[in-house]
């Protein structure tokens, strides 16, 4: 059996494994996967993250002709063992990750003063380094077909708006909290129609009051594709106050303040060249290192 050393981190409760792999040299199979994010058998995840050198993985070249100083790569893997497009809380973790792991210069990202450009599989995203956490511009966003959204607990199936974030998410508003309090998450919301690659579902209710000091406030919960649900998800924060501002029409602000289950995050957007971009804010935790034996690939 192979030995993998590694690293425990989260964002908000959304906990990942992190390793190193410059060279691209020990991808994982999706059984390893499944084994390291097994909160029983492993160590417990809602995924996997892998530091490749975004030369050495086929996905990598996309990201250099975009951006050539995108060194490294996040290869993310759902706990179910499939690759994802991306992961708001995980960059941000991957990042605290590879300024600890010293595979990064930490001065001018400490300082706030430089973007460290990260390879995705949907693109490069650039991250910041503040007093309280680090920020991810998630980039451009758009609508995607409505659909509507059955889950344990409902009484009836609800509408949900589609927000396209690199990631596919479908995002339906509850009554009251006692609705959202009232899911039953374990299993999978059901879509209709389905989506052929699935979809990550958020359900949210606001706050009260709705708009504070001009930020706007609401709750989620989140049913993660591949995960199942997540104490948290970074690109579902962004697409549920994408959707509630959508919904909300003219007026609604740019700043949003999402609370979930693992604490809370923040979600602006802000126009740019290309179009508007949305960006994410909150903490990322390093836990602990380690090392554990693999079963065979």
């Amino acid at each position: 059996m192979a030995t993998l050393a590694f690293t425990k981190g989260h964002g908000t409760g959304n906990d990942f494994v992190l390793f190193t792999d410059p060279e691209g040299e020990r991808p994982l199979s999706p059984d390893q996967i499944r084994f390291l994010c097994d909160r029983r058998f492993g160590i417990g995840a809602d995924g996997v993250i892998r530091a490749v050198r975004s030369r050495a993985i086929p996905e990598g070249a996309a990201v250099l002709a975009e951006e050539p100083e995108a060194e490294w790569f996040m290869d993310y893997w759902n706990a179910d063992g499939t690759p994802a497009e991306m992961c708001g809380n995980g960059i941000r973790v991957y990042a605290h990750y590879l300024i600890g792991e010293g595979l990064v210069a930490p001065g001018g990202i400490d300082a706030g003063a430089d973007t460290l450009p990260i390879g995705t599989r949907s693109g490069v995203k650039d991250v910041i380094a503040g007093a309280s956490g680090y920020t991810v511009d998630l980039g451009r966003w758009r609508l995607a077909p409505e659909r509507l959204v059955a889950a344990h607990g409902l009484d009836v199936a609800r509408p949900g708006l589609g927000i396209d974030l690199g990631n596919p998410h479908v995002v339906t508003a509850l009554a009251h909290a006692g609705e959202l309090e009232g899911i039953d998450l374990h299993a999978a919301p059901a879509l209709d129609p389905a989506p052929a690659e699935g979809a990550n579902v958020e359900f949210v209710v606001p706050e009260e009051p709705l708009v504070q000091n001009g930020v706007a406030r609401i709750r989620m919960r989140v049913h993660e594709r591949g995960s199942g649900e997540t104490l948290s998800c970074g690109t579902g924060t962004a697409a549920a106050a994408l959707a509630f501002r959508h919904w909300g029409g003219e007026g609604m602000p740019n700043s949003w303040s999402i609370e979930v289950p693992g604490g809370r995050l923040g979600v602006r957007m802000f126009a740019t060249e290309e179009g508007e971009h949305v960006s994410l804010s909150g903490p990322a935790e390093l836990v602990y290192t380690g090392t554990i034996e693999l079963p065979e690939a």
